[in-house]
């Protein structure tokens, strides 16, 4: 197979599966697009969490033109992305228990928040306990995992349990077990994560339904504006000011 039909097979996929969560997934998206509503309405703030590439998507939606302003990172020291050397620290850190509570312990996050958890596989020691010591503290949870892996694979946390046990709502990206759509002669190993896309997919989803759901309730949403549009630096500004309360990546 040649590298451009390859790359049509990928996008292929990816679009496949785009329209499988579309479908699938539409009440999850709709009933997790309210809990954000929810919240914001309530004087709530925002977190997402993803540890390595999973905080791709996380990261997606921070700070973001189009997206909204109250929507902040919470991140884990060492697993930002592969920041991390080596990178395969940011694994082993993913399964130390007890590192979730601590980060909990030291962020702004309280009682009312909404926390966001994205996890492929939902099995090591830090998503399962970020949504679990989350709860605890009073905020709610969105579980974004592939529920395959709780399926098909064994926890690695002592519970035994998965990112999804422990969350109010779960929204279920369908990959399967490996991540990686594609397999050709020649090529020892399946290849091609689609994880990413379909992850970042559902996040925007979520929030252009929160967004539909404030103004529905007659509330106008904290949405940012790109800098890079005329007058986009000075609506941002006002926005900001108006929920500095409860805006963490400015400080």
């Amino acid at each position: 197979m040649t590298g451009s039909e390859l790359a049509a097979e990928y996008f292929d996929a990816a679009i496949g599966l785009l329209r499988e969560v579309r479908d699938g997934e539409a009440e999850q998206v709709a009933a997790a697009g309210a809990l954000l509503a929810d919240t914001v309405a309530g004087g709530g703030r925002l977190f997402a969490f993803g540890a390595g590439h999973s905080s791709l998507p996380a990261q997606d939606v921070v700070y973001r033109a189009g997206g909204l302003a109250v929507m902040n990172l919470l991140p884990v020291p060492g697993l930002v992305g592969v920041d991390v050397r080596p990178a395969t620290l940011g694994s082993a850190l993913e399964r130390v228990s007890g590192l979730a509570g601590t980060v909990l312990d030291a962020s702004p996050a309280r009682s009312g928040d909404m926390l966001i958890v994205i996890s492929l596989s939902g099995r090591n020691a830090l998503p399962v306990e970020m949504a679990l010591g989350a709860r605890e503290r009073g905020l709610r949870v969105i579980g974004l995992t592939s529920v395959a892996y709780a399926e098909q694979t064994t926890s690695r946390h002592h519970s035994g349990t998965f990112l999804r046990d422990h969350c109010d709502l779960v929204l279920d990206n369908r990959i399967r077990v490996g991540d990686a759509e594609l397999t050709t002669p020649g090529v020892p190993a399946p290849f091609a994560p689609a994880s990413t896309v379909v992850a970042s997919a559902l996040l925007q989803a979520v929030v252009a339904t929160a967004a539909g759901e404030l103004a529905a309730r007659g509330l106008t949403p904290p949405l940012l504006r790109s800098g890079n549009v005329d007058g986009g630096h000075a609506w941002n500004d006002r926005v900001m000011t108006e929920y500095a309360d409860r805006i963490f990546y400015l400080g």
